[in-house]
Formats: structure tokens, C-alpha cells, sequence
């Protein structure tokens, strides 16, 4: 049967060969040149790329799905595509010219470092950049790139993402980390870099889904505003391992014999009781995601602008999918016995992986809930918060 979307080039094929990789990724710590051919053949960063740029412009829930199913091979080989994927769906929301310069050559593969710790200094048709940016998910195999910065004159400056070429950064290989290993997230230097006014966008406008973008394409894909998306999409990883863990633990019941007992691990009431849990934690994740993405797109299915209470919900509920996956890959793990953290078991990869997706500061579970509570009661909260 002939595929239908890029998302239907997320095969079971696709997600066993990134976990045959898994290991290989981890040692590179960065995507194996194989897997990057293989996911940009595969046509997945266009499923959010404009039709007028002949991309597929599918709804933006659509990315959530594959996502996931890839974290059951590898979750930070998952993690990096998925953002590819995201940023040629945060570049169309630039400006219309410079879409036409960033999506005339394909695959448009950017990474994004978000936090403003630029600073962009008015001259003469945009501005000149300077700043270090941490986290760069994907700029080892990137040919351009999107930071934040703070831009504009010192008694007005306002927060802006700006788009630039690949080759105005340079790389600093710091990347050494226990988790999260083929993401290559080093940092990236730019010195006085010239970005032009096209290649600016507030982020006041891509929060509350205003931004350029939405007016130059009819679709609601591109009036979703960025933290939810940017939470939601990032919570999968970790959902999608989570899944993985419980299938694994239960495949291990029916093998392992409990040394000193003699007895079947899967014959123990307690491992048993473990196993459902997990599952019926996991399908509450579900529900609590179709529910969010929900109430996300019958909005913008209106035209109407997502309410911050919304917005804040959001983000609380990706925060709280990984806090659960997190804690069901906790309770699977401890009941696998040694052995599970043997380097080449994958539980221990999964374990380490969803660790450091959780200190993503989107995820970060008491701010989540805190500003998620303040709005709810119609509190002020910190202009510069994440919703």
C-alpha cells in the first residue's frame, strides 16, 4: 500500500533500525550518517512544511504520534528528528521571504536553542548578532539555524528568534553527557553576525500563534502557539520509552527466574501488580494528551486565539507525561533485578535517556504547575514565563 502521509514513513522498520543503532548513536553522540539518510528520504521533516513550499502542511497533532513510535527504538535518536521536523514548522512562521530563502534547499534541518542569550543590536535593515547558545539539538548535520535573542535598542528591546545559515555559528563540542547522547546538542558561538529584519520574529507573536506565518498560510497548523507545541512534541520521547519499558518488563517476565527463589518472575502476584500499573498509568497519559491536543485544535479549528489558562494547562500536561513516564520507567526498572543495567540492556539507556529529558526547563514539574494554578485563578505571572 502506497503511503498517505510522512507520517506513515515512520515504519516498524524505521523505529528497529534507530534501536539496532541505538548503541552506535550513543558512541558518535550524534544521528549515524545512516539514519539521517534514511529519515530525510523518508520525507518526515515535510509533514509541517507549507503546501506552497510543497510540503505536506498536515495538522500539527499529526508529528505527535511518529514521534513517540520512534522513542520505542531510540528515544534521543526520536528527539532529534522530531525537532527537525518541529523548526521547518517554527520557520513557517517567519516572514514570507525568509521561507523562500530557507525552504528553497530541502530537507530544512535547523536547530533551535531558544533561551535569549544573544543580543541583537540595531543597524541599518535588522541587526547584529552576538551570543553563545546551549543545547543546539541537530546542529551537527544542521544548514541553518534558529537562537533567540534579545533585540532592538537598549531602552526598548524585545525577544525575537533569528533565522541565519548554518555556516555564521560555530560549534563547540561540549556534549558529554549520560543521557540523550545522539541528540549532539553542543553550543553554538555567533560573532556579530549581520541578520536581517526578515529573518527576525517576535516571540510575543509566535507564543500566542500570531506570528507572520499564520496570516501567509490558510491552515490552522501554523496558529498553534509554540510553548504547547513545543512541550507537547518534546514530552513524546519520553512517553514513546515509557511504553518500551513496559513491553520490555513484560517480555522479561516470562524469562527471568528469580535466583534464590526458583520461581518464575511473571508467578509473582507483585511483579504482575507492577506490569498493570504501568499499563493503566500509560493509558491515562493517553487520555490526558488526546484531551489536551483536543481542546488545542478545536480552537484554532475556530479561529480563535488559544486563552494563556489553555496555553498553561498545556504545558502542564506535557510537564506532567513525563513526570509518569519517568516514575513507569522508575517502578519497571527497579523490579528487572541487576541486570537490567548491563550496558547493552536497553532499560538502562531508556532510564538515563528520560533522566535528562526531564530537566528540560519546559518540563520542569513545580514551575509547570505553579503558573498552570495562577492562571487558572486569573493571577498575574511573569511576563517572560514559558506559555
Amino acid at each position: 500500500m502506497p503511503l498517505t502521509s510522512a507520517a506513515d514513513a515512520i515504519t516498524s522498520e524505521f523505529v528497529t533500525n534507530l534501536a539496532d543503532r541505538a548503541a552506535e548513536a550513543e558512541r558518535l553522540r550524534r544521528l549515524p550518517a545512516e539514519t539521517v539518510r534514511e529519515f530525510t528520504a523518508s520525507g518526515f521533516t515535510e509533514l509541517l512544511v507549507p503546501a506552497r513550499y510543497g510540503g505536506e502542511q498536515a495538522a500539527f497533532p499529526s508529528i505527535l504520534d511518529p514521534v513517540r513510535r520512534m522513542a520505542h527504538g531510540c528515544a534521543s535518536s526520536a528527539w532529534t528528528i522530531g525537532f527537525y521536523a518541529l523548526h521547518n514548522w517554527m520557520l513557517a512562521l517567519f516572514d514570507e521571504r525568509a521561507q523562500e530563502e530557507a525552504f528553497a534547499t530541502r530537507p530544512f534541518l535547523a536547530p533551535a536553542p531558544l533561551a535569549p542569550t544573544g543580543r541583537g543590536v540595531p543597524a541599518p535593515g535588522g541587526v547584529r548578532l552576538t551570543g553563545r547558545w546551549s543545547w543546539a539539538t541537530g546542529v551537527m548535520d544542521g544548514n541553518w539555524v534558529i537562537v533567540g535573542a534579545l533585540c532592538g535598542p537598549d531602552d526598548a528591546i524585545y525577544p525575537a528568534l533569528a533565522l541565519l545559515p548554518i555556516d555564521a555559528v560555530t560549534i563547540e563540542d561540549v556534549w558529554h553527557t549520560d543521557g540523550m547522547r545522539a541528540t549532539g546538542s553542543n553550543d553554538v558561538v555567533i560573532s556579530d553576525a549581520f541578520v536581517p529584519d526578515h529573518r527576525l520574529v517576535r516571540v510575543a507573536d509566535i507564543y500566542t500563534g500570531t506570528a507572520p506565518g499564520a496570516g501567509l498560510h490558510d491552515a490552522g497548523t501554523y496558529r498553534w502557539p509554540m510553548v504547547p507545541a513545543l512541550a507537547l512534541l518534546a514530552a513524546m520521547p519520553a512517553f514513546g520509552s515509557a511504553e518500551r519499558a513496559a513491553e520490555i518488563y513484560a517480555d522479561r517476565l516470562s524469562e527471568r527466574v528469580l535466583a534464590y527463589e526458583g520461581v518464575m518472575q511473571k508467578d509473582k502476584p507483585i511483579a504482575q501488580a507492577r506490569l498493570a500499573e504501568a499499563e493503566v498509568r500509560l493509558r491515562a497519559v493517553r487520555a490526558l494528551l488526546s484531551d489536551t491536543v483536543g481542546e488545542i485544535e478545536a480552537a484554532v479549528a475556530a479561529g480563535d486565539e488559544v486563552p494563556r489558562p489553555v496555553r498553561g494547562a498545556a504545558r502542564l500536561a506535557a510537564a506532567h507525561i513525563v513526570h509518569e513516564s519517568r516514575a513507569v520507567i522508575g517502578l519497571l526498572l527497579e523490579a528487572s533485578g541487576a541486570s537490567a543495567h548491563f550496558v547493552d540492556n536497553p532499560l538502562q539507556r531508556i532510564r538515563r535517556d528520560v533522566d535528562v529529558i526531564s530537566g528540560h526547563v519546559v518540563f520542569d514539574y513545580d514551575t509547570s504547575r505553579e503558573l498552570a494554578g495562577a492562571l487558572r485563578l486569573g493571577m498575574k505571572i511573569p511576563r517572560t514565563a514559558m506559555v
